[in-house]
């Protein structure tokens, strides 16, 4: 018998080779899974419920446990803390049905991309934003204007990595956000899925867009060339969180989706 547990995980990725276990690079599904066994040796993988890339960072990644025993979900989140490195941590722990899947029960994602514009990179900022420098900030109304050519539901080939494995690169986009204070600039992203590096691709040509180096309607152009070579660069990992995830309400988990009911 065991005792299934959602988690809901935050790390900085700086330090880790993605979320997914590697034989010899550090990963946060290893490092938690070691948490695991050094009070329940015989545990099972823990599942995911995405994969994050090098560098990239984490709010709320989703984690499915299946423990040997029961737990209080306050004593479960302490015990795994006292082993985790101090770059990964566990900020919620609560028990779910047996047939909950995490992968499988997601309705959908939140990504946030964060930059800092200027002359000059702030270091309190550098582990967490991708410093775009330029004497004057980006165009954010020209970057508006192209986020809603990605609305909706496409073929996103022109934003997707080459060693994508994903069987198709149809995905929907409900939302898009730009939202500046001062040199801080957020990009939020939240579909259904997304695909390998879709949203550091889109990240990366709405610079370039803001730049001026590609016109606003430029972007549905893109979008339909499917066509990889069309679009702007990958923005780098560091800026990019994974922030929030919805599962499916029956669940009970977390907040309820904001495009289903």
């Amino acid at each position: 018998m065991s005792f299934p547990y959602y988690l809901r995980v935050a790390y900085v990725g700086t330090e880790f080779f993605g979320w997914q276990i590697q034989s010899h690079l550090r990963s946060v599904q290893n490092v938690l899974w070691s948490a695991l066994k050094a009070f329940d040796p015989a545990v099972p993988m823990p599942q995911g419920t995405g994969r994050t890339d090098a560098g990239v960072h984490a709010e709320a990644q989703g984690a499915l446990v299946r423990l040997t025993r029961a737990w209080e979900p306050y004593r479960l989140l302490a015990a795994i803390n006292a082993h985790l490195p101090l770059d990964v941590r566990v900020m919620e722990v609560q028990p779910v049905h047996e047939d909950f899947w995490p992968r499988h029960h997601a309705l959908g994602k939140r990504y946030v991309y964060r930059l800092w514009q200027g002359p000059a990179e702030n270091p309190f900022e550098r582990p967490f934003r991708w410093h775009v420098q330029g004497a004057e900030p980006l165009m954010i109304p020209a970057m508006e204007t192209a986020a809603q050519f990605l609305l909706g539901q496409h073929d996103f080939s022109s934003f997707r990595h080459q060693e994508c494995a994903a069987r198709s690169p149809i995905r929907t986009l409900r939302r898009v956000q730009i939202s500046a204070q001062g040199p801080r600039l957020d990009l939020v992203f939240e579909g259904d899925r997304f695909l390998m590096h879709q949203v550091r691709i889109m990240a990366g040509t709405l610079v370039e867009i803001g730049k001026g180096r590609i016109e606003a309607e430029g972007m549905n152009d893109i979008l339909a060339a499917r066509d990889r070579s069309q679009a702007g660069r990958t923005a780098p990992p560091h800026g990019l969180c994974l922030d929030q995830i919805w599962y499916e309400p029956r669940w009970g988990i977390g907040e309820a989706c904001p495009w289903e009911t």
